[in-house]
Parts: structure tokens; C-alpha cells; sequence
């Protein structure tokens, strides 16, 4: 997660000479995992685990100064931490009562697996995976809708392409270049925007924050307005529990609880039931009518919702743009430079994510080599892109690295085995898709505030003494939240960044790459709504 919840900031300005270094070494890398499957670090000792079994010598696990006992915790620790995410990604496109969110909640399950499963015998590395909720938010929030006519199907062209970029990206190392293109102002705005637009996705879904006719406002918490009947009784308690759900995380995460986040969703699912159980008490008609309509579902069900909606539709009725021609102004011209503009969009925030991640969780563990690299960070990499290749073609959204893999790293994983545990419990999560169903809006809404509280971290790195620095982080983080499009949060950033620059007489600073995407998003403003 992290969309989000990354680390971006504190490696932002080194990230380039990083990159490079990371590309030229890549063989080098291989080379050194077959001879040696793991270390823990870059003065690691070297310990005889030629009496080992295979498992062990494949993962590494004696060499690294892991055993079992500790992998297989370290992969349940980063389990309980990320299994949020199995809950927020499908809500956001969904109902617990939609086929759609039986669906996604498959489809984010096995993205999660595939994801995880690569980082262990591919990467051996203690890391786990699954759609990114700064991705989602951006599908969700900018892609999809009647505004754009794009469906969900469309949704997953993006993702995979998206992926295939990625990978294109990966092989040959020209994701340094777009990197380097970014300026440092915008990229480290990228993730604090992205926090408050999913913050805002929180309140808007607990009913915090209302919108009404074109004006949005804060819900009312009088109780005599409750009392007289002025007020939904379950949409005020929905807001009141959201916000008791962020400080009960916050609490939790102080005290250093494992899956913090989890256990405060469990918790504002079970206030919110006993909340409902008085409001029947007294009679009100919208919780004894929730009541009513309350089941728990086949575990099954989703499946065949995910066999009929997610899996495949890439290829089925992704290519079908009909809806977004059908609308005025559209084109096929327009739809190219859309396509073009969010594939960047998206691969930008998967690179970001997955970067900020990596260097986090893995310095933090001691993960790293003598340059200070994520080991395998070309195979981490390449986890994430062809993960998010399969994905899309299961229905997921990006799938990325999440920063939650920490507390696993934190709790002694060093090895591909702990994350194939963790793969193993996602795995067994496919079928739990019922309790994922009971639980409420306003529950996940709290996690999703959280994640925006996370994600502010990015903004003390900003150079706000510096107008010239400001005003683009500035614009990149406003439009986000106020504009409710990541996109165009990371475009105006850009535009603005090339405008100061070419006002101060910088213009030598501006390297062709960011020419040319800053024209793309150029082009996404005047061709397109």
C-alpha cells in the first residue's frame, strides 16, 4: 500500500545516481543470487549452510542468520499488517452488497498472491504485494465514471500497459530517465497529494464530509437535529465511528500493535453493529431495515461474481471505448492522448511507490548492499511489473510493494520465505470474502484517512523557502485533493514546474524528457475534459 505509504521522500533526491548505479550492476546481481540466495546485508557473515535443506540453501535462510520459526512469524506479521487492503481496494469500487466487490475482492486477492509469490522465488526477498490504494483512488476518482465513460474494463487497458511499461522499464533501465525527469519538487508532492485525495475519498465515504448541491460541508453532529428526526441516524453514527476507527489506529500504531489498521477496521465494524442494535431498540426504520437485509453470503459467490466481471475483461470489453467516444468532444484523438497521460500517470505512481518502499523497508532491515541498494532490486522491480501484468488480466489494479512488508522485516524476515507465508495466507483469503462483505463503509473509511495521515510525511522534504520549488509542490498537492484528479495534480505540477523554470531563466534545467511529458499533459488539458 503504499498507494500508499511510502517512504518516497526521504530517497527523492538521490533516486537517479541510485537507479543508475542499480542498472549497471544488474548482472552482477543475478550473478550473486544463484551463488548466494541471501544476505542480510552488506557486511553480512558468511555461514556454512552447505549441511542445509534445499528450501534453505533456495532461500537462503542459514546464511541470512534467519530460521524457520522467525520467517514463517515475520511472513504472519506482514499478512495481518497489508490484509487491509483485501477490505479498501474493492470498497472503492463497490458496495459490500455489489457483485463488483465480490469480484475485486477475488481479483485483489490473487493480484496480491501473484505479487507476493514472485517476491519470494524470484526476489527472495521478505516483501509482499498487492494493489496499490493510491492507484486504485486514481481509477476510481479520475478514470472511472460517467464524466469520462471509461468503464472498469477500460480501467484494466491502463493497468496493463501500465505493466507492460513497467517491465519495458525494468529490462532496460529507462525508468532512471523518466525518473530523472520528474523534478524533485513535484515527485516528492506526489505521494503527500495523493494522501489527502485518498483522505478525502474517507470522509466522503463515512458520510464525514457531504456533498449537496455543488457545495460540500461537514455532516452535522447536533443530537437534538438527531433526536427530532433532521438527521440519518446511521449516516451521523457512520461518521462519528470513522473518526473514533483513525484515533483507535493511531493509538494502536503509538503502542506499536501489529496490524494496527486491521484491528481498528474489526473494531469500528463491531461499534458500528452495537450502534446499530440500539438504534433498533428506539425504533429506527434505517437499522432495522439494515438488519433485515444482513446475510452472510457463500464464499463461492465471489468467485462466480469474479469469473463473470473481472477475470479475462481486459481482453472481452477493455478494447470497447464506445461510451467514452459516445460523449461530445471526444475523438479518437483524444482518447490516445488519455490513454498515453494515464498510462504515465499510473506507472509513475507504481515507480514511486514501489521505490520509496523498497529503500524504507529494506535499509530499515538491513536488506542492502554495500552501495546502500535494495538487494535484487532489479527482480523487486520486475515482481511488481509483471504482477501488475497479471493483474489486470484477473481484474487487480497496479499491483505494487507495500510499505506493511516492514513490520515483517522489523519482526526478523530476511528471506523469500516469509513473504511466500504471507503469499499462502492471501491465498487463503480468497475464501473469507463474506466477513470482507459485513464490514461497513465507515470502517475502511477510518483506514483510508490513516493512510492519508501516512502519506503526509512526504511534505517536510519540500523546499517551501524556495517560491520556485513551492509553487509546483504546492499546485501538485492542491489539485489532487481540490481538483479530485491525481493526474492532474502530477500534470499542473509539471506545467508549472517548466513555466518557473523558463521565467527564471532555467530553461537549460529542463531536460527533453520533461519537455515531452509535460507536452503530453499539455494536450490531455486542451484535447480533452
Amino acid at each position: 500500500m503504499r498507494d500508499t505509504v511510502n517512504e518516497t521522500a526521504d530517497t527523492a533526491e538521490d533516486t537517479t545516481a541510485v537507479e543508475a548505479n542499480a542498472d549497471n550492476t544488474a548482472e552482477a546481481e543475478i550473478a550473486a543470487t544463484a551463488a548466494a540466495p541471501m544476505e542480510s546485508g552488506a557486511n553480512a557473515a558468511i555461514i556454512d549452510d552447505t549441511k542445509a535443506s534445499k528450501l534453505d540453501r533456495f532461500f537462503g535462510i542459514t546464511r541470512s542468520g534467519s530460521n524457520y520459526k522467525t520467517e514463517i512469524f515475520a511472513g504472519l506479521t506482514t499478512f495481518m499488517a497489508m490484509v487491509y487492503a483485501l477490505l479498501l481496494v474493492p470498497g472503492m469500487f463497490a458496495g459490500p452488497e455489489e457483485p463488483l466487490f465480490g469480484a475485486m475482492y477475488i481479483a485483489t486477492a490473487i493480484g496480491a498472491v501473484v505479487g507476493t509469490t514472485l517476491m519470494a522465488l524470484l526476489a527472495r526477498m521478505p516483501l509482499a504485494q498487492a494493489s496499490g490504494i493510491g492507484a486504485s483512488a486514481y481509477i476510481t476518482g479520475t478514470l472511472i465514471g460517467a464524466a469520462t465513460g471509461l468503464t472498469y474494463a477500460n480501467a484494466m487497458i491502463f493497468v496493463l500497459l501500465d505493466g507492460i511499461v513497467f517491465v519495458v522499464l525494468t529490462a532496460t533501465g529507462l525508468r532512471k530517465k523518466i525518473l530523472a525527469a520528474i523534478p524533485d519538487e513535484v515527485k516528492i508532492s506526489i505521494p503527500v497529494g495523493i494522501g489527502m485525495f485518498i483522505a478525502f475519498l474517507g470522509f466522503k465515504n463515512s458520510g464525514f464530509v457531504v456533498l449537496s448541491q455543488g457545495n460540500i460541508g461537514m455532516t452535522s453532529f447536533n443530537i437534538l437535529t438527531l433526536v427530532n428526526g433532521g438527521l440519518d441516524y446511521l449516516t451521523t453514527i457512520g461518521a462519528v465511528i470513522m473518526l473514533i476507527g483513525v484515533i483507535a489506529i493511531a493509538v494502536l500504531s503509538a503502542k506499536k500493535i501489529t496490524g494496527s489498521i486491521l484491528w481498528g477496521i474489526l473494531g469500528a465494524t463491531a461499534l458500528y453493529f452495537i450502534l446499530a442494535g440500539i438504534g433498533c431498540i428506539w425504533g429506527d426504520g434505517g437499522c432495522i431495515e439494515f438488519f433485515k437485509e444482513f446475510s452472510i453470503s457463500n464464499p463461492f459467490t465471489a468467485f462466480k461474481d469474479w469469473g463473470k466481471l473481472s477475470v479475462g475483461q481486459v481482453f472481452v470489453k477493455g478494447f470497447d471505448f464506445s461510451n467514452y467516444l459516445a460523449i461530445k468532444d471526444h475523438n479518437v484523438g483524444t482518447l490516445v492522448v488519455l490513454i498515453l497521460t494515464s498510462a504515465l500517470s499510473l506507472c509513475m505512481i507504481d515507480m514511486f511507490d514501489t521505490l520509496g518502499t523498497l529503500y524504507g523497508a529494506c535499509s530499515k532491515g538491513g536488506l542492502i548492499d554495500k552501495d546502500g541498494n535494495p538487494l535484487r532490486m532489479n527482480r523487486c522491480m520486475l515482481s511488481d511489473a509483471v504482477a501488475t501484468c497479471v493483474g489486470s488480466m484477473c481484474g487487480a489494479t497496479t499491483v505494487t510493494t507495500y510499505v506493511e512488508a516492514s513490520s515483517g522485516v522489523a519482526a526478523g524476515g530476511k528471506t523469500g520465505l516469509a513473504a511466500l507465508v504471507s503469499a499462502a495466507c492471501f491465498l487463503l483469503a480468497t475464501f473469507l470474502s463474506p466477513i470482507a462483505r459485513v464490514i461497513p463503509t465507515c470502517a475502511t473509511a477510518a483506514a483510508l484517512v490513516w493512510v492519508g495521515v501516512l502519506m503526509m510525511s512526504s511534505v517536510k522534504e519540500i523546499k517551501w523557502s524556495d517560491p520556485a520549488c513551492a509553487l509546483p509542490a504546492f499546485l501538485t498537492i492542491a489539485v489532487m485533493a481540490f481538483g479530485f484528479s491525481i493526474s492532474f495534480g502530477i500534470g499542473i505540477g509539471l506545467i508549472s514546474c517548466v513555466l518557473v523554470k523558463i521565467c527564471t531563466g532555467k530553461i537549460k534545467q529542463i531536460s527533453v524528457a520533461t519537455w515531452i511529458i509535460a507536452a503530453l499533459f499539455v494536450a490531455l488539458f486542451v484535447l480533452t475534459n
